[in-house]
């Protein structure tokens, strides 16, 4: 049976696992990283640490198997991140030097810590909350993201929430067709740009 519950920080640890395995578009990045904690120091601990409010998990038998976090105001919680978060990670590890192409997947990574990047501006002003999740796959396909994103969004809403919006890698097929499937619909110009790297997605609540 699977439970679904508010974040807690002893979570931590699997969640930063999860993130791992569905880091590379969907599909397990193990063998990309030497450090496999790079993905969730990004993408989802910062919200565990910071927001727990705002992210809950899916639990088995086995333990936590997917979880999503979020935050309803963007650039506020960009803002904390330059003050609480990034800091400490960017004094852990040195900003990667010479040419981004010969980079390997953690030199990317530690390169996003140094220089993080933000939405668009205009997408975030139609758009403020947004979301990650992710499923481990003995979770995917039963609907749990479905429950989850809807714990999430039951959540937003009473907290006077009006748009929320996500980042999709453009090769996750599975992550394109399930987000088009739950209310939300692929942006574009004069929003976001055009990109062959990530898929915008907003729905206003």
């Amino acid at each position: 049976m699977t439970v679904l519950r508010p974040v807690r920080a002893d979570d931590l640890e699997q969640i930063y696992r999860i993130s791992l395995v569905t880091g590379d578009a969907g599909s397990d990045a193990t063998g990309l990283h030497r450090d496999g904690k790079l993905i969730g120091h990004i993408y989802s601990a910062p919200y565990v640490l910071l927001s727990p409010e705002t992210a809950f998990v899916a639990e088995d038998s086995e333990g936590v198997a997917g979880y999503i976090v979020g935050v309803f105001d963007t650039n506020a919680f960009e803002q904390r991140l330059e003050r609480d978060w990034w800091p400490a990670l960017r004094r852990a590890y040195s900003d990667p030097q010479g040419d981004p192409e010969s980079w390997d997947a953690d030199q990317k990574r530690i390169s996003a810590i140094h220089h993080p990047s933000s939405a668009p501006a205009a997408l975030v002003e139609a758009f403020p909350a947004h979301i990650h999740m992710n499923l481990l796959p003995r979770l995917q396909g039963q609907g749990m993201g479905t429950k989850l994103l809807d714990r999430w969004l039951k959540n937003a809403r009473e907290a006077g929430v009006e748009a929320v919006h996500l980042g999709a890698n453009a090769n996750n097929y599975g992550a394109l067709r399930f987000w088009g499937s739950r209310g939300f619909s692929r942006l574009g110009p004069p929003l976001v740009d055009a990109s062959d790297r990530t898929v915008w997605f907003g729905q206003r609540l």
